[in-house]
């Protein structure tokens, strides 16, 4: 028996892939390889409750530790991937009403992001490659077994736009969330998205089948009006608000839950009082929690963070409105670890070498 620590050795290719699924799928599979079911199924168990590996015939995604970095509490780690790169995830403490504090895990379904929001670290990468689910799986894996920490909420806001991987995101979903693995509840998991609403829609379908119909689904709007948003987000421009709000009033939300949509607060950019107004005015249709964010800035980022006062004064006049909202506390800014700082510049110079050029 050994435990999930990365080990040198030659992958068989006929070996089952353990990350990439779920029990059941992983008990299909292994039943293929003549592996009866009790045994797969405590294989599972172990695996994913315990970080035990207990036979070679399963095949565990190598994705070796390659650094952490803290502040405070907040955990920054990248792994390395098969082909060179490095994924970075986020652990991030969330205080609890009665004390104490859990953790949230910020995974990432791309490496680099082709989406181009010029706020962002990640998109100054370009889009690298799509994860698997077996990659995206991984990072819990390292979370809960390799830094040994509990984690109670997944959240898709790490690098990449996972509606442009939907297909591998949502697999990942089904294993995270499978009670024989990591267990986690689907209402305890986030997809974020700049808003592509063909992923929204598909998305839609998928929180419609059974075991999923409390998945939150969180959209980045940045912006009151599509003149600001189509110059901080290029996909506006093909996909503008108007469309972008029918897409959300489609969105299945059950019991009482409420789409999240963020709003980066860029300092002069859409910070005013008057677009705040016309924000609340375009939200006003939809059941949704405002999240506002502070800006932290990227590399090289033509914008300083917002002053605390300007951003309660933000705060203060969307709730006159009646709009439910909700400031975000910054963490790991320091570390290049808060929301849009994400994105390695050595992948980036390396990917540019590669490809002979920028992306």
């Amino acid at each position: 028996m050994s435990s999930v620590r990365p080990r040198n050795r030659v992958r068989n290719p006929e070996a089952v892939r353990i990350l990439e699924l779920t029990c059941d799928e992983f008990i299909e599979e292994a039943a293929g390889s003549g592996i009866s079911r009790p045994k797969a199924l405590d294989a599972y168990r172990a695996l994913f409750r315990r970080g035990e590996r207990t036979d070679d015939w399963f095949e565990v995604e190598e994705m070796p530790l390659t650094r952490t970095q803290t502040e405070g509490r907040t955990i920054k780690f990248t792994l390395a991937t098969d082909g060179g790169e490095e994924t970075e995830s986020v652990l991030i403490p969330m205080k609890r009403r009665e004390g104490g504090f859990s953790r949230t895990l910020c995974v990432s379904s791309q490496i680099g992001c082709a989406m181009g929001c010029g706020f962002c670290e990640t998109a100054q990468m370009g889009l690298v490659r799509n994860l698997s689910a077996g990659q995206i799986v991984a990072q819990w894996l390292a979370a809960r077994h390799l830094l040994g920490h509990e984690v109670k909420n997944i959240v898709f806001m790490g690098m990449g736009e996972p509606m442009d991987n939907l297909d591998q995101v949502l697999q990942a979903i089904r294993v995270l969330t499978d009670h024989n693995g990591p267990s986690i509840a689907s209402g305890n998991v986030t997809i974020s998205t700049v808003g592509r609403i063909d992923g929204i829609r598909r998305l839609g379908e998928f929180v419609r089948t059974t075991g999923f119909h409390r998945l939150n689904l969180a959209v980045s709007v940045n912006a009151p009006d599509d003149e600001v948003r189509s110059r901080l987000m290029p996909i506006n421009r093909g996909m503008d608000m108007t469309a972008l709000r029918e897409a959300l009033l489609e969105f299945p939300l059950h019991g009482g839950a409420a789409l999240l949509v963020e709003y980066v607060l860029i300092p002069g950019v859409n910070d005013s009082d008057r677009q705040c107004d016309r924000l609340c005015e375009w939200l006003e249709p939809l059941r949704c929690s405002l999240n506002v964010i502070p800006y932290n800035p990227r590399r090289d980022s033509p914008w300083s963070a917002p002053d605390e006062a300007d951003v309660q004064r933000f705060v203060d006049r969307a709730m006159e409105h009646g709009q439910f909202v909700k400031r975000r506390g910054t963490k790991g800014r320091d570390v290049m670890a808060a929301c849009g700082q994400l994105g390695n510049p050595e992948v980036r110079r390396a990917s540019r070498t590669r490809s002979g050029g920028t992306r």
